[in-house]
C-alpha cells in the first residue's frame, strides 16, 4: 500500500500557519509530511517564503507521530554541506528520530541570494555529492577535516548527534542524479512519475530503497475555483525542471508561465472534489513503483477544507492503491 504524505509548501502560508497545517495533517491521519525550502516564492501570488528550519523545529515539537522531511534542501550554495548536517541532526533530535532529510542540486531561484553565479547542471551535481559525502561523513561522529575540489571543512564535528541518523533522500531528474542517489542516497525524491527515473535509480544501488513522489492538487468544492486558484499560483509547474532550475525570480517565473492557460492547468492537476481524480491522478506513481507519494494542496488559506475532505474521503480511496 503506498503511503500518503502532506507537503508543508512554505511559499504559500506564513510559519505559524505552516505549523498549524501539519498538525492538521497528522490529525487527519497522513503518513508523512514534506516540506519545500526556498527563499523566494516561484511566483508573487504565493506571497510567502518563510525559512523552512525554523518552521520544521516548530512543528517537530507541536506534533508528536507524523514524520518530516525537507523536499528538498540544497546543501552546496545558500548552505554549507557542514551546517546542513548540524541542521539535520538537530532536527532528528528534535522529532524524536522522524526526521528524513531530502537533498537536491538546487534552484537558481534560491541560490543565487548568496552571490557568485549559477554553475552548469554538471558542476551542481559534482557539488551534491561530495556535499553528501561530507554530511554522511560528520554523521558518523568524530572530526572531520575534508579538502575537496568545492568544499573545504576544517576539524568540524556534531557534539549532538541522534543513535540513528537522517535518512538521505536524493532528487532525480537524470541518468547522473540517479546514480548520485542509488550510490549515496537512503531513498528517491522525484516530482514525475517516470519509472525509468526508478530503474536507473535500481540500476545504481537503489534497489529495495523508498521511493517518494510528490503530486500537486486543488481542492475546492468549487472546479472552477480551484482550476482559477491553480493557474493562479502554480502553473510554474508545467514548465519543466531544466527550466525551472534555471529562472532567478518570480518576475521571471511569472513571464515564462504567460503562455500557460487554466485549461492546461486543469489537464495537469486535479482539481476540484471528484475523488476518482485525484485517485487517478496518484495511480501513475503508484504504477512507476513509487511507495511514498506527498500531496501539495495549493492555496495557504484552503489547507483547513483540504485536511477535513482528504480525512473523510480522499485517504480512504487512496489506501485501495496498491
Amino acid at each position: 500500500m503506498v503511503r500518503i504524505g502532506y507537503t508543508m509548501m512554505t511559499e504559500q502560508a506564513g510559519p505559524r500557519e505552516l505549523v498549524g497545517h501539519v498538525v492538521g495533517a497528522e490529525r487527519a491521519g497522513f503518513d508523512f509530511s514534506v516540506t519545500s525550502d526556498h527563499y523566494f516564492p516561484w511566483l508573487a501570488s504565493q506571497g510567502h517564503s518563510p525559512f523552512a528550519w525554523s518552521m520544521l523545529g516548530a512543528a517537530a515539537q507541536a506534533t508528536g507521530r507524523i514524520p518530516l522531511m525537507t523536499y528538498v534542501t540544497c546543501p552546496t550554495t545558500r548552505y554549507h554541506p557542514a551546517v546542513v548536517a548540524q541542521q539535520a541532526a538537530t532536527l532528528q533530535l528534535l522529532s524524536g528520530g522522524r526526521f528524513r532529510l531530502g537533498l537536491g542540486s538546487g534552484e537558481n531561484l534560491n541560490e543565487h541570494v548568496v552571490g557568485g553565479g549559477w554553475p552548469a547542471p554538471s558542476v551542481r551535481l559534482a557539488k551534491l555529492a561530495e556535499a553528501i559525502e561530507i554530511i554522511r561523513a560528520l554523521f558518523a561522529g568524530g572530526a572531520v577535516s575534508h579538502r575537496g575540489t568545492y568544499f573545504d571543512v576544517a576539524d568540524a564535528r556534531l557534539w549532538d548527534l541522534p543513535d540513528e541518523p537522517p535518512p538521505i533522500g536524493v532528487a532525480v531528474s537524470g541518468e547522473r542524479s540517479c546514480e548520485i542517489a542509488g550510490r549515496l542516497g537512503d531513498l528517491v525524491i522525484a516530482t514525475e512519475p517516470r519509472p525509468e527515473l526508478l530503474a536507473s535509480f535500481d540500476r545504481h544501488g537503489g534497489t529495495g530503497k523508498p521511493r517518494i513522489g510528490q503530486l500537486p492538487v486543488c481542492y475546492d468544492p468549487d472546479r472552477a475555483a480551484a482550476v482559477a486558484r491553480a493557474h493562479d499560483q502554480f502553473r510554474w509547474a508545467l514548465g519543466g525542471w531544466p527550466v525551472n532550475s534555471e529562472l532567478p525570480g518570480p518576475r521571471s517565473f511569472a513571464a515564462a508561465t504567460e503562455p500557460v492557460r487554466p485549461e492546461d492547468v486543469a489537464e495537469a492537476i486535479p482539481c476540484g472534489d471528484d475523488v476518482d481524480r485525484f485517485v487517478a491522478a496518484v495511480r501513475p506513481y503508484v504504477d512507476a513503483g513509487f511507495t511514498e507519494v506527498a500531496l501539495v494542496q495549493i492555496g495557504g488559506d484552503r489547507q483547513k477544507p483540504f485536511l477535513e475532505w482528504a480525512e473523510a474521503e480522499l485517504l480512504p480511496a487512496l489506501r485501495e492503491l496498491t
